[in-house]
């Protein structure tokens, strides 16, 4: 295969040509890549070109290059899917392959807090249900998630197994979210955080805050996930306007 185009655009184009063998199963996690001189010859590009697209692709840690061993597929991480598109932790985690599972720490009513009567369009006084659990995948702890629903939405509370959260509201109140908006913040070491996740102090962590609204543009759910930053991958498709 000849991949043609100016340098920038053939660097990009390498790295979609392997992101694509990897996504179709041609390349598998864990697999080594053919040496540069062979993997430039075979893709028609420079091997200056192929370098600067290895590189990129191990700062997305799509690869792995040991020093004087090769060059290697990272092996598949737990979640890896589009930012853009809004899916629950259970779809993230059965879509790899994974048994998921779910670990309720605390169900509880509560009196609303200023943050929470602001995302959630309340009033003082109105209260939420919280949800506080850790999500597993093969049992490995990845996500601990903190979620607040109006406690008017759910009068009889959280009374769920471990389907995803967006399951249990349609089939108890009939709502459907219908999109969400989200905030993204890494983290460092967070002493709660990661006792719970059962990650040391070099584990870095990423919280998705979101605000799901249904189809009438209400506001339902206000999400606080704490992702395992070594157990996800999500990619951002850009779009010229």
């Amino acid at each position: 295969m000849n991949i043609k185009g100016n340098a920038r655009s053939l660097c990009l184009l390498v790295m979609d040509k392997i992101k694509s063998d990897i996504e179709s199963g041609q390349r598998r996690p864990g697999e080594r890549l053919p040496s540069e001189a062979e993997l430039s010859k075979q893709l028609g590009v420079s091997r200056a070109t192929l370098r600067e697209a290895l590189r990129l692709l191990e700062e997305e840690k799509i690869v792995i290059r040991r020093h004087g061993v090769g060059t290697f597929i990272n092996s598949k991480p737990v979640f890896s899917g589009g930012i853009g598109e809004l899916f629950s932790v259970t779809d993230a985690i059965e879509r790899q392959g994974y048994t998921a599972g779910t670990i309720i720490l605390k169900t509880s009513f509560g009196e609303s807090a200023e943050e929470e009567r602001k995302r959630l369009s309340l009033n003082p006084g109105e209260g939420v249900l919280m949800v506080e659990r850790i999500r597993t995948a093969d049992g490995l702890p990845v996500v601990y998630c903190i979620d607040r629903i109006p406690a008017h939405l759910v009068p009889e509370g959280y009374t769920a197994g471990g389907e995803s959260i967006f399951t249990w509201l349609e089939s108890t109140t009939g709502i459907r979210i219908s999109y969400a908006v989200a905030e993204i913040e890494p983290m460092g070491y967070n002493e709660k955080v990661s006792n719970l996740l059962q990650c040391d102090k070099s584990t870095p962590l990423l919280l998705l805050k979101q605000i799901h609204y249904d189809e009438s543009e209400r506001p339902i759910l206000f999400s606080h996930n704490y992702f395992r930053a070594d157990k996800i991958h999500f990619h951002v498709v850009r779009r010229r306007l």
